[in-house]
């Protein structure tokens, strides 16, 4: 008989609880979205939660859980390069996130080994793998590194970091050296002091760029560029003498678009998704349409809307119940997040809007999974839910 009280009070113990964190959630944040739903799909706190909400950067799981399902985690993005008879180079993009300076100094002496140390006549950059009028919803025409444009060859996530002082700029990175397009962007569009401008005007002004930091990593390798940086196209025929795989794998990539919540990277990613499944060039459709398969398929295609892959755009709207399925199917996927004692998550803003979500450890319910949405500016109360959360289950 003592047997079977027992029992039944160890059952009846998480419901005071669960009383107590949703009174918790309600007192810190009575208009906010919040849900907690334990790894059986039971919900533990639901406070608005059928209200659809304007994810911002949260919307990088859901990228990032698309792309380990359909490129895998060892995947690796891939530049080619060619050299026809007169040693004109042709580099053609393959949308690589991560072409930057240190990914530069690691493949110019391998393409230098491959081409040989005679001079370079021309580069010739292709980026035909990207149409030429793509357009990402969100994406404005600024100069914050947030805006930056996305392409098939683009170098240090095709922004310009730098110091400007009066008339004189010089490279802000030490692995980065400065070229003269460079100087001359910055000087017309950069602010005083250090700063990173990006570059989303004109994607010609875009591909120079990466063409001139190539030739001065070539220049470094030993090898030498004589003749002029232009854009076109890869000769039909022409084999490739040259292949740099990234050295990073998708699984490293995801880790730091989702600690650093790049955009641009998102957006390469979310690309580069379609362009697998459906073929290349990259379309934003086509990505949307292999996105919206994969979560019909997961009976989420009212409950995730998404029209890019960053949440830039302020018409991404998903649901939270919607969000919890997906961190429930991205789970064997955590570690990707950053996080603290035990804590995995992501953080979303832009103006009026902040939101967070992930996995909590709780001492009565174990990992939970959890989304948190709140209008406003102020980042620290989300934070403050999700202590409530951790302290309450």
């Amino acid at each position: 008989m003592w047997s079977r009280f027992l029992i039944l009070a160890l059952l009846l113990l998480p419901a005071p609880a669960l009383a107590d964190a949703a009174k918790s959630v309600k007192a810190l944040a009575p208009s906010g979205l919040v849900l907690v739903m334990d790894d059986k799909g039971n919900e533990l706190v639901a406070q608005n939660a059928d209200k659809p909400f304007v994810p911002a950067s949260v919307t990088k799981i859901v990228t990032a859980w698309l792309a380990m399902e359909v490129l895998g985690g060892d995947y690796r993005f891939k530049t080619r390069f060619y050299l026809d008879g007169n040693r004109v180079l042709y580099v053609q993009g393959g949308g690589d996130p991560f072409l930057i300076s240190e990914e530069l100094a690691l493949l110019a002496p391998q393409l230098v080994a491959a081409i040989g140390k005679e001079p370079i006549t021309g580069i010739v950059l292709d980026s035909s793998y990207f149409p030429a009028d793509l357009r990402i919803p969100g994406i404005e025409d600024t100069n914050e590194a947030y805006d930056a444009l996305n392409s098939a060859l683009a170098v240090n996530f095709n922004t310009i970091h730098a110091v400007r002082s009066g008339n004189s700029v010089r490279s802000a990175e030490k692995q980065t050296p400065i070229t003269p397009l460079a100087i001359s962007q910055f000087r017309a569009r950069g602010p005083k002091g250090r700063s990173r401008i990006s570059l989303a005007q004109d994607p010609t002004v875009s591909l120079l760029y990466a063409g001139e930091l190539i030739a001065a990593f070539i220049d470094q390798a030993g090898g030498s560029v004589k003749g002029e940086i232009t854009v076109g196209s890869v000769p039909q025929g022409l084999e490739p003498v040259y292949v740099h795989n990234q050295s990073r794998t998708l699984s490293e990539v995801l880790t730091q678009m989702l600690l650093g919540s790049n955009n641009y990277i998102a957006n390469q990613v979310f690309l580069e998704i379609g362009a697998q499944r459906l073929g290349g060039p990259v379309s934003l459709e086509k990505s949307l349409k292999v996105a919206n398969e994969s979560l019909a398929a997961h009976g989420l295609a009212e409950a995730i809307h998404l029209e890019e892959g960053s949440g830039i755009s302020r018409d991404t709207r998903f649901t939270a119940r919607g969000l919890a399925k997906v961190l429930d199917l991205f789970e064997p996927h955590a570690g990707l997040l950053k996080g603290g004692r035990g804590s995995k998550y992501k953080t979303g803003t832009m103006s009026g809007v902040r939101t967070l979500a992930g996995y909590a450890d709780t001492a009565n319910h174990g990992r939970v999974r959890f989304v948190i949405a709140l209008s406003g500016n102020t980042g620290t109360l989300r934070y403050r839910v999700l202590k409530a959360i951790e302290r309450g289950l």
